[in-house]
């Protein structure tokens, strides 16, 4: 009685198989890192996105305006504002990605992106997929690397995050076999895989870190998870200088709560969705998402953004304006880093925990009792003019240990 629906089924499965193994072939033929020293100008596009994401981007365009300034004077920097990357005109086109934007962030060398809105059941919005899930295959952003920091705590992470693969990649092309059976799929490559672990276990040798973690469900998801986490292993006999083990995903978010534990970890590689639990929960301990940066990096593009959501009810509210930009401006720390700035960018990240953590002069609440994401961008370009700004960071950081 099942049969048309089984052939409906096996029919759409055998299409992302082929779609899959013609991406596999993709990534036997990898191109070179591209090299920023080499370009003039080096082109950094700002997409606003939803919500508050044009607010917060604003701010944090406002603050790389003002540490590049020289460097876009001379024509080593260029600054392009890429619009129409917001839901409503996603929905208008029905695509992740409007085809004119699209070509307008390939342009471009690396991107600054506010959060954008990923329509789910209920939502007034069409079922089109994840803006930032499309932007990772597009530019094939295969690393997805957040760093949490709380010194006070002992706490310095870094998580690399498999951004093309996992459950996320083919979230969208599930199929409802029947009217009582849904089906989604999940994929893991043996190439896709071996570029995010190698390039954690690179990290971790080329600043001097002797911890890499695997996180992975592979005592259940046998295949999939089990095949990232037998990669893992061969590639850490290159490292044995590092040692390399592995957790699973539900005693992993344990661990990380668990203030005796949680200190001995310092690189984590994982699968998308446990990338995308585990990060959130690690943020909080800095404060929360909104202080979170992100960056998404291939060997010719990166995109760089915050963690958290468009936060809708702060724009239906009028509360827009001070919505805490310190998220995409850790980002953008990011961004100066991998493009070569990285006295520029440590200078911000100092300067981003002295105002965020330390001194704390103007804070922002989300709310009118709070600063707006102006004030808040105001006070730390005055951080960042203050030669005695890294003297002072130390001391903080003194006082704390």
């Amino acid at each position: 009685m099942y049969r048309e629906a089984i052939e409906r089924a096996k029919e759409h499965f055998g299409k992302l198989l082929e779609e899959q193994l013609a991406r596999v072939e993709r990534l036997k033929q990898e191109e070179d890192w591209i090299d920023y020293t080499k370009l003039k100008p080096i082109i950094i596009g700002i997409v606003g996105g939803d919500g508050i994401g044009p607010y917060i981007t604003k701010e944090a365009h406002r603050v790389l305006e003002f540490i590049l300034k020289d460097d876009v004077a001379n024509g080593k920097i260029e600054f392009r504002v890429i619009e129409g990357l917001t839901i409503e005109n996603r929905a208008r086109v029905m695509k992740a990605i409007p085809d004119d934007v699209l070509e307008e962030i390939k342009k471009c060398h690396v991107i600054l992106k506010g959060p954008t809105t990923t329509p789910k059941k209920g939502d007034p919005w069409p079922n089109i997929e994840s803006a930032n899930v499309a932007m990772r295959r597009e530019l094939d952003l295969f690393a997805n690397i957040r760093p949490v920091r709380v010194p006070k705590e002992g706490i310095d992470w870094t998580f690399f995050r498999e951004n093309t693969e996992g459950a996320y990649i083919l979230g969208s092309c599930g199929i409802d076999v029947t009217d009582d059976l849904a089906i989604d799929f999940k994929v893991i490559t043996t190439q896709g895989s071996e570029r995010i672990i190698r390039m954690a276990f690179d990290y971790a040798r080329k600043n001097g870190i002797d911890r890499v973690t695997a996180v992975t469900k592979a005592n259940v998801i046998k295949r999939t998870d089990g095949k990232f986490l037998t990669v893992f292993y061969e590639i850490a006999k290159e490292y044995p200088e590092i040692k390399a083990d592995d957790w699973f995903i539900d005693i992993m978010t344990a661990k990380l709560i668990d203030p005796y534990r949680r200190r001995e970890f310092k690189v984590f590689v994982l699968p998308n969705l446990y990338g995308d639990i585990l990060t959130d929960e690690a943020a909080q301990f800095q404060g929360g998402v909104g202080t979170a940066g992100s960056a998404n990096v291939g060997k010719r593009y990166a995109m760089f953004e915050a963690i958290h959501g468009t936060a809708p009810r702060m724009v239906q509210e009028g509360r827009a304006i001070y919505a805490d930009p310190s998220s995409i401006i850790r980002a953008a720390a990011m961004l100066l880093r991998h493009i070569g700035y990285t006295d520029e960018a440590k200078r911000l990240d100092m300067a981003l925990d002295i105002c965020g953590q330390y001194e704390r002069k103007v804070v922002v609440t989300g709310r009118p009792n709070g600063a707006t994401g102006s004030e808040f961008a105001d006070y730390l370009m005055d951080t960042l003019n203050d030669k005695e700004l890294e003297a002072k960071w130390q001391s903080y950081q003194q006082q704390e240990t």
